[in-house]
């Protein structure tokens, strides 16, 4: 399927201008190099809730993070809000190209920040496979043990696992 769309891509314009800057190098030299993000959904009550994690490629530890009702740019805004670092010692910012990503609140914090942006490629999820794969024990590790009676406990219980994620785990 990806090849198929390189094959679209060269030939057409593309729906955007922002090209895959982080082209499937995963490993980087510098702690903050590269982060990727992406969102998932968990079952919280009997709704939907989101959560986006923010994972830096130097380490693969879970830098930013946040849950919350909606799935948009205001979640992710509230991951980096999260982060421990200055986000100016962020180089790339790589996600797929969801909504949530490309837009003007997630603009402004790159902008300010002089962050470079990187955007998979429509419909490959290869291009974010490090997200995608944390998402992946995530899911398994955390997720899938637990039922969430309310966002609070969701909030809570979830950074407790990306400080076990982070300082235990490994």
């Amino acid at each position: 399927m990806c090849k198929v769309l390189q094959i679209l891509r060269s030939t057409y314009y593309y729906e955007s201008k922002i090209a895959n800057e982080l082209n499937r190098e995963f490993k980087t030299n510098q702690p903050y190099e590269a982060v990727v993000s992406d969102l998932t959904y968990i079952r919280v009550n009997k709704r939907w809730n989101y959560v986006c994690l923010l994972v830096d490629l130097f380490n693969r530890e879970i830098i930013g993070y946040s849950a919350g009702t909606n799935k948009d740019a205001k979640l992710v805004y509230k991951a980096f809000s999260k982060i421990k670092t200055r986000l100016d010692n962020i180089t790339l910012f790589h996600t797929d190209r969801g909504n949530e990503f490309k837009n003007k609140i997630i603009d402004e914090v790159l902008d300010t920040f002089k962050i470079k942006r990187s955007l998979s490629m429509k419909g490959c999820p290869y291009d974010n496979a490090v997200a995608e794969a944390t998402f992946k024990i995530f899911k398994t590790e955390f997720v899938n043990n637990y039922r969430f009676e309310s966002l609070e406990q969701l909030e809570i219980m979830l950074a407790d696992y990306v400080n076990w994620f982070n300082n235990i785990r490994h």
